[in-house]
């Protein structure tokens, strides 16, 4: 085959043609000046000039090059010929033949589709970094060209093919370590987290993380569940700022001082106020939104603080879905604001949703549009706490290449009936006038542990104990004072309010003194006891037994 008889139609080639046409050099300015005679002059047999690179034959520059350049034509993509490089890194073709025989290296790329579409559409293709079967990486760049006067059979496609193995591989290492980057983030995520979760006796709970998909795209978001004792839970999802294993580690350090703040038993503007304390001595320049709530059986609520973070859903039996928007501060480590608490109604048969903004925020997406569009999905979800979970990942379109992480904590306060609303029961007794309210208040515990049915051992420990307690705040509170009692099916808790805010404490009673040793004693007979202060003024002081299992 004649190869000077074609022509690459190649992008600039007919400007350059037109510039040839176009620019004519004329004679005197050929002959003129004292520089084109001193050239002329130098000219000899030993030193020629070198050739123009329109001068030079297309097939001198093919052979080369160090691409790889092969040359086919006809539907049939004969091969017409191949250059030097793609012999020496394939060895000797037979011009001629069929490309998908002659030139077998071609198909694991997947080139023989494209020279079809080549051919066809008369534009090129470019298949980047792809592996051929020799093991390196090549740039693949098929280029239609056209047989001067060939008719359709004169058509053919011009391969050329760049390695690129050096940047193949370096772009494979650089992937590699952002995965490891990416892994180690996770790993460090995951096991910051709670890895099982506490089980409130009242609530059923569930949660689920996602980290984003996006190259040590894992970020700060976290999720527990508390219980305080008395039958009390916190409840707690926040959101770190950022990206990589720093804001995981401010995640990490900000959940140890939840739990820690909520042992306190603080209500939960308080604890913010600690955390936002808190937050800016860890990093200055690092802050994260959170939301704070605890449930009391007893108050069917929750009571809740949020410092920037997305508002509560709450379904009611019914469908309904109620969202807790105020009050929310600004996010924890922008100092200066005095956060407040909210309460939000969570009645038997209702369930509530605590979730980070991967789940509702998208590109392009109003904020509002996203959370509407969960309380949509929620009014229609039903079933555990894990199946709503995966109903509401699944309703937001989160997949492994979700661009940010998403946290979602999910609970239930289930409406109890028959025999498992046998095992939830409540008594309470106003606690009037002055000390002969302890023997009454003795009796009365006294019957309800023997209606309960509760063993002999433990109904005395609850006797001794509610005692001990409804003394203590006859002695140190102010009326009103009440005696409360409650079951579960895990425990019994014995709790006396008074409205004086002098929080009691365990201490060692001397032998000369005469009084002292009433929380000493309950501490020392309760499996758990507690106080803290009440929202109206007050406190609360509880204690509870562990049940023994059937």
């Amino acid at each position: 085959m004649n190869f000077t008889r074609w022509s690459a139609r190649l992008p600039g080639t007919q400007r350059r043609a037109a510039a040839r046409t176009d620019t004519v050099v004329s004679p005197d300015r050929r002959g003129g000046g004292s520089v084109p005679t001193a050239r002329a002059e130098q000219l000899t047999d030993e030193a020629l000039p070198a050739p123009a690179v329109d001068d030079l034959p297309v097939r001198d520059v093919l052979d080369r090059v160090p691409a790889l350049v092969a040359l086919v034509h006809g539907p049939e993509h004969r091969l017409a010929y191949v250059n030097d490089a793609y012999v020496a890194a394939f060895g000797m073709r037979h011009l001629g033949a069929r490309a998908r025989e002659a030139l077998p290296e071609l198909d694991e790329p997947g080139l023989f589709p494209l020279l079809d579409q080549v051919q066809r559409s008369g534009r090129s293709r470019t298949l980047k970094s792809r592996k051929a079967p020799d093991g390196r990486s090549y740039t693949f760049t098929c280029t239609p060209v056209t047989e001067t006067g060939g008719g359709r059979d004169g058509r053919g496609v011009l391969v050329f093919a760049t390695d690129v193995t050096d940047h193949a591989e370096a772009a494979g290492r650089l992937r590699a370590s952002e995965r490891s980057q990416r892994e180690t983030a996770v790993t460090l995520q995951r096991s910051l987290l709670p890895q099982e979760l506490e089980e409130p006796d009242d609530l059923r709970v569930a949660a689920t993380y996602h980290p984003g998909g996006t190259e040590a795209a894992v970020g700060g978001d976290w999720y527990d569940v508390i219980t305080l004792g008395g039958g009390r839970s916190a409840l707690v999802i926040g959101d770190v700022m950022g990206r990589g294993v720093r804001a995981a580690a401010v995640m990490g350090q900000l959940r140890t001082a939840v739990r820690a703040y909520a042992r306190l038993d603080l209500p939960p503007h308080e604890v913010l106020q600690l955390l936002d304390g808190l937050a800016t001595e860890i990093d200055a320049n690092q802050i994260a939104t959170c939301v704070y709530a605890i449930h009391d059986p007893n108050e069917g609520r929750l009571v809740y603080a949020s410092a920037g973070h997305l508002p509560i859903l709450v379904r009611d039996e019914n469908g309904t879905v109620q969202r807790a928007d105020e009050p929310t501060g600004p996010p924890l480590g922008t100092g200066g604001w005095i956060h407040a608490s909210g309460s939000i109604a969570l009645p038997p048969g209702s369930t509530a949703v605590l979730y980070t903004d991967g789940l509702v925020e998208r590109r392009n997406e109003d904020l509002d549009e996203g959370i509407a569009a969960l309380e949509r999905a929620l009014s229609g979800a039903t079933g555990s706490p894990q199946v709503v979970c995966d109903r509401l990942v699944r309703s937001a379109g989160v997949t492994p290449d979700h661009d940010d992480d998403v946290a979602v904590l999910v609970l239930q306060h289930p409406a109890r009936k028959g025999a498992e609303a046998e095992l939830f029961r409540n008594a309470a007794l106003e606690l009037l006038g002055g000390v002969e309210a302890a023997p009454r208040a003795r009796a009365f515990a006294s019957g309800v542990l023997t209606s309960w049915r509760f063993p002999t051992e433990l109904h005395d420990l609850g006797v001794l104990a509610t005692s001990e307690l409804v003394a203590n705040s006859l002695q140190h509170g102010t009326p009103p004072m009440r005696l409360r009692l409650r079951r579960t099916d895990r425990r019994l808790i014995i709790e006396v309010t008074d409205g004086d805010d002098h929080l009691p404490r365990r201490r060692r009673a001397e032998p000369g003194d005469e009084s002292g040793r009433g929380i000493a004693i309950v501490a020392t007979i309760a499996s758990n006891w507690g106080s803290r202060r009440t929202p109206g003024g007050g406190k609360a002081v509880w204690c509870e037994f562990v049940l023994p299992k059937p």
